[in-house]
């Protein structure tokens, strides 16, 4: 096994790859390192055959994608350390010394370059990147995975090879980035950072789409925090819902007097809320979290069961009492009980769906 692999993902750099390569060559002579260089490369320049001849492993993934460059990198790389890092130029491969020292010191089992701590060049991260989408991305990943992290998105990493064998990293985009911290921090890796210095790209057309590929992150960051995506909205909705409805229904005043039309958007609310609520259970039960022992399909079902009886019996004795009398029942009373019937059958078959999730991962 070699000391170093640095992978470098690429797609027509030609104008900086050489660069790149005789930056890490330098630091490998410099602190007497054996390392290897992995061009991961799908090019239809110069790049593979400028990487070639100055030495390093080139392989052509067999589809695009800045995720998927790396993980067919990673195949080939058989260093202790793995560093990661762009084919531009924009980071400064004379500091992967800097990002292998807490590895080595056994401080740290992935290591994050942070610009935002370091240094940004003029013209290297445009605005949009720097004051509003890589804050807010990085709040959002931080407050979803407390993973304490300042610069998520920095392209510049080393890990150990035994810890990046413990992360199971899927993703083929841009969103490749947040998945290996998120990994990291649900395995339990212990992550440092150093501050890194950002340059201006020397040449060639930067490969992000600012829009598309932030929309990437936040997806990917949703998918995997259902609490954030799921239970938070639902609770909000379902308490929103539940509110109104037991306002309109007792006539009490909330700073205006609620009638039919807040019955009706209470009635939505709620039954919103506890769908979106169910989400979220279906997704973590899909994710590996167990049912509290309490929970049966048996109890769920007869749960269900009663709050559709008390909703059927609650209209039935508003028909009887119309049809003995002539006159409608208030509309609020009528909304509550469908309401029920419906909350009731969603609870029936959302209990069956529940032990569906469980009964396939006991398999």
């Amino acid at each position: 096994m070699v000391d170093v692999s640095v992978v470098i993902p690429s797609l027509n750099e030609a104008e900086t790859i050489g660069t790149c390569i005789e930056k890490i060559k330098a630091v490998f002579s410099k602190y007497g390192l054996d390392g290897e260089i992995i061009v991961s490369d799908n090019s239809v320049d110069e790049t593979p055959d400028i990487a070639r001849s100055l030495g390093a492993i080139v392989v052509t993934p067999d589809r695009r994608g800045y995720g998927y460059a790396y993980l067919y990198g990673f195949k080939h790389a058989k260093g202790e350390y793995v560093v990661m890092g762009d084919a531009d130029d924009t980071y400064d491969f004379m500091e992967v010394s800097a990002m292998l020292e807490p590895l080595k010191k056994g401080e740290a089992d992935f290591v994050i370059g942070t610009r935002l701590n370091g240094r940004i060049e003029a013209g290297a991260m445009p605005w949009l990147h720097r004051w509003i989408g890589n804050p807010l991305l990085t709040w959002f990943l931080n407050l979803s995975f407390k993973t304490g992290i300042s610069d998520t998105h920095c392209g510049f990493r080393a890990i150990r090879r035994d810890a990046l064998e413990k992360i199971d990293l899927r993703s083929h985009g841009m969103e490749f980035a947040s998945e290996m911290i998120i990994e990291a921090a649900k395995a339990g890796l212990r992550m440092r950072e150093v501050p890194v210095t950002y340059y201006p790209r020397k040449g060639g057309n930067s490969k992000l789409n600012s829009f598309s590929d932030g929309w990437r992150h936040l997806r990917f960051m949703l998918l995997c925090a259902p609490t954030y995506l799921f239970e938070y909205p639902g609770v909000i909705l379902f308490s929103l819902g539940a509110f109104l409805m037991a306002s309109a229904l007792l006539d009490f005043n909330i700073g205006f007097t609620p009638r039919t039309n807040s019955m009706i958007a209470g009635s939505l609310l709620t039954l919103v809320g506890y769908q979106v609520l169910l989400f979220g259970t279906f997704t973590k039960m899909i994710q590996g979290l167990s049912l509290p022992k309490s929970f049966t399909l048996e109890r769920g079902a007869i749960v269900a069961i009663l709050m559709f009886a008390i909703g059927f019996a609650w209209t039935v004795k508003l028909v009887s009492e119309f049809m003995g009398s002539g006159v409608s029942p208030p509309v609020e009373q009528s909304i509550m009980g469908f309401s029920l019937m419906i909350l009731g059958l969603q609870t029936f078959f959302s209990s069956f769906m529940l032990s569906i999730i469980s009964m396939g991962r006991k398999r």
